[in-house]
């Protein structure tokens, strides 16, 4: 294998692939990344088993072939080499060796053989389809804050993606739960994406998709089996773009239809941002481990408020727009500033029951994203 490739080409595509790799690993090949030289295009694969991702650069190739080496120590050399460079890349089969030369710069790395790097099974897709990028941003940004960490409930460690009934008719839907707060966005159902079956898509794999979904003009493909998941950029048809295959999580996501309110009757109106600082400055005094904070609700005013013997107290008067009965709700601090950080529009709107009872948040008179968050005793 020989070939030489611009050194931003080379950076970009050895970092993309590089991401998936677990720093430490118990079969020493998952910690390297696999070059293959082929035509005019080199591939750059990486696995941790349950994710694999293929990128793909285009290159001056004088040598086909292949040859593995350590994904961090390939990345901090090309990180490091001076931009504009000109990278030849060469491998030497009988040292086991990979040079890397750049202008007066000169590397080698160890290799192990290729053909021991192992690849991710194929697989039939029951359902394929093309989206714009900002339509699978906007589902996975808006409701990846919800993953729950938890391992013992593995289940609602990912965003459930699937086809749903809304009173428009059928959309795709991702939702995310913990157990003590809820996303729910829904997009328009692409075409192809109707046989799509429902699957937990793992939270480092929804980490890592995101980062293919930044250019706002890019297509990307879709194909979902019972077991995988995989996300392609368009142009890695054509040999230069990426492809991300994951494992999906085998398990039964939770009915979370049951524990979204459907009549809350007390409704807050309140721009979004401003009662976002307003809970971080108020929960400046809270103790770490509670992190309460009390929203007391009265005609157009709300305050929120936190007490905590061991610090201080803190206090916050909002002008709101709420003309129902009095109400004092406590919640996380946290899972008030995470959910209201979503929203896009001027204004969120909360709908209360009571002190006791799961609150619904949209944003503003948008039906497609609702978040649901557990009060807490204050």
């Amino acid at each position: 294998m020989k070939f030489s490739i611009e050194r931003a080409a080379l950076l970009k595509a050895v970092s993309q692939a590089q991401s998936v790799v677990e720093r430490r690993n118990t079969i020493p090949i998952l910690a390297n990344i696999l070059l293959d030289a082929e035509g005019d295009t080199i591939r750059f694969r990486a696995t941790d088993l349950d994710i694999e991702v293929i990128d793909r650069a285009p290159a001056k190739v004088d040598r086909a072939g292949g040859a593995t080496v350590s994904a961090q120590l390939f990345h901090e050399i090309v990180r490091k080499l001076p931009d504009g460079a000109l990278v030849a890349v060469e491998e030497d089969g009988a040292k086991g060796r990979v040079s890397i030369a750049a202008g007066r710069s000169r590397f080698e790395l160890a290799t192990l053989p290729k053909d021991d790097f192992p690849a991710m099974a194929s697989e039939d897709f029951a359902a394929t389809f093309t989206c714009p990028a900002p339509t699978l941003r906007r589902l996975f940004d808006k409701s990846r804050f919800a993953i729950s960490t938890e391992e013992t409930r593995y289940y609602l460690n990912g965003v459930y993606l699937h086809v749903a009934e809304s009173d428009d008719g059928r959309v795709l839907r991702a939702v995310a739960t913990d157990g003590h707060r809820l996303a729910r966005v829904d997009a328009a159902l692409p075409e192809g994406a109707e046989e799509l079956p429902g699957v937990i898509v793992p939270r480092k794999a929804v980490v890592e998709i995101r980062k293919l979904l930044d250019d706002d003009e890019a297509d990307i493909t879709v194909s979902v089996s019972e077991t995988k998941i995989r996300f392609a950029t368009e142009s890695a048809e054509a040999g230069t773009g990426i492809t991300l295959t994951s494992k999906v999580i085998d398990g039964t996501f939770p009915d979370y239809a049951r524990v979204i309110p459907a009549a809350n009757p007390r409704k807050l109106e309140v721009d979004a941002a401003e009662f976002a600082r307003a809970v971080d400055r108020v929960a400046t005094v809270s103790s770490e481990r509670s992190r309460a904070v009390k929203l007391s609700l009265d005609e157009d005013r709300l305050v929120l408020s936190v007490n905590a013997p061991d610090s201080g107290a803190a206090e916050e008067e909002l002008a709101v727009a709420y003309a129902d009965e009095k109400l004092e709700i406590g919640f996380n601090a946290k899972y008030l500033q995470e959910i209201a950080q979503q929203v896009d529009r001027e204004n969120a709107v909360f709908m209360f029951n009571n002190a006791g009872d799961p609150t619904l948040m949209r944003e503003g008179d948008d039906p497609t994203a609702i978040y649901v968050v557990m009060p807490m005793r204050v």
